[in-house]
């Protein structure tokens, strides 16, 4: 068994105390706690720290007083780096390395990231982008600290910030028979052909839109691109179903598009902010997280 700090913590309390007892009543512990202590410690390296005197407390042997000394600044230098520790954990500067879903990223990403730079200038947010699976193995091995994403099929160990919901939408090219509607039924579009985003989880969140009203998809083609799904779209290949909408009615091409809703009822997504539940949150995360449930809501 490796030694602790407590144990060592507890040998120096009674080297700087004379007894077990003065050590145990300082320290408001119980003395066959501290005797088990020190009494593991000499049996793990083979030594002899005290001279035990009857009813007169202890006194160090020679091996005693120079492995106090090596244990008193051990002791040290671990409250320092707690010290250092804490220090990290208050400041409101340095790097916070945040995950961001591929397409929830353009479009709320450059304003949040230009109002954290105006709160919080000694902040520098290092990004990570990726798809559900990514953004989930980059959390739980500690390489990012936040991620931006949508809550679908997230493990149960990650706490979850809902910062909107969003309803899937029909994306349609300007010219489409059904763009006039005021709104579009699955069973008008299940079977025309279906432009997917295919992205792991999103694939089939959106499919199982059409499975909930007992309708398949006719899947004409798939890309993991959001904007290469829009493309598609504009250029009449299709029609997607999505739940982030840009701010623009164009695909890259120029053409036009329309977004209309749902006529059947579809279930919602919601847009999180997703941790650890084990991980204490550093003071720069936790104003990431109150700077997006400030204006997340005025973004999308």
């Amino acid at each position: 068994m490796q030694y602790t700090l407590r144990q060592l913590a507890y040998l120096v309390a009674v080297a700087d105390h004379g007894s077990v007892t003065a050590a145990a009543n300082a320290l408001y512990t119980s003395q066959p706690g501290i005797s088990s202590a020190i009494a593991q410690l000499e049996a793990q390296f083979g030594l002899q720290f005290f001279i035990r005197h009857h009813a007169k407390g202890v006194s160090l042997t020679p091996a005693g007083q120079s492995f106090v000394a090596a244990a008193r600044n051990l002791l040290a230098h671990a409250e320092d780096l707690s010290q250092h520790a804490s220090a990290l954990s208050q400041s409101l500067q340095g790097n916070l390395e945040l995950g961001c879903f591929t397409t929830i990223a353009p479009i709320f990403l450059p304003r949040l990231l230009a109002a954290m730079r105006e709160d919080y200038p000694d902040i520098s947010v290092r990004l990570h982008e990726g798809d559900t699976e990514q953004l989930q193995q980059a959390l739980l091995s500690g390489q990012t600290e936040l991620a931006l994403l949508y809550d679908l099929d997230l493990a149960p160990s990650l706490y979850r910030q809902t910062l909107q919901t969003v309803l899937p939408y029909v994306l349609l090219p300007a010219a489409h028979p059904l763009a006039g509607q005021a709104a579009v039924s699955l069973q008008d579009l299940a079977p025309l052909p279906m432009v997917l985003l295919d992205l792991p989880h999103s694939r089939e969140y959106f499919l199982s839109v059409f499975r909930l009203q007992g309708l398949e998809a006719r899947v004409r083609h798939k890309t993991v691109n959001f904007e290469l799904v829009r493309g598609l779209v504009a250029a009449g290949n299709g029609y997607a179903l999505l739940n982030l909408r840009p701010q623009t009615p164009q695909s890259y091409a120029g053409d036009q598009l329309v977004c209309l809703p749902i006529v059947e009822e579809v279930p919602a997504l919601n847009i999180v902010l997703a941790w650890p539940q084990e991980l204490r949150l550093t003071r720069r995360a936790e104003a990431f997280v109150t700077l997006c449930e400030r204006s997340i809501s005025r973004l999308g």
